[in-house]
């Protein structure tokens, strides 16, 4: 009994367990897992963005743009 969540063990309970209360909820998990994630890209490239034109010089960001 101590070697239960062992090897393969937790898998197999794992697999049981998902089929029995979780199958009908993974579409709408996938979908919510996608969603997450493409917000948390597009976070991540806004900071990337944020930060690069931080470290610009202040003349650059300043300096009034000839017309």
């Amino acid at each position: 009994m101590g070697r239960l969540f062992e090897g393969p063990h937790i898998w197999i309970i794992l697999l049981v367990v998902l089929i029995i209360w979780g199958a009908p909820k993974l579409p709408g998990f996938a979908k919510s897992l996608g969603q997450s994630m493409r917000i948390f890209r597009k976070e991540m490239k806004q900071m990337s963005d944020e930060r690069a034109e931080d470290k610009k010089p202040a003349a650059e960001k300043d300096s009034p743009k000839d017309e």
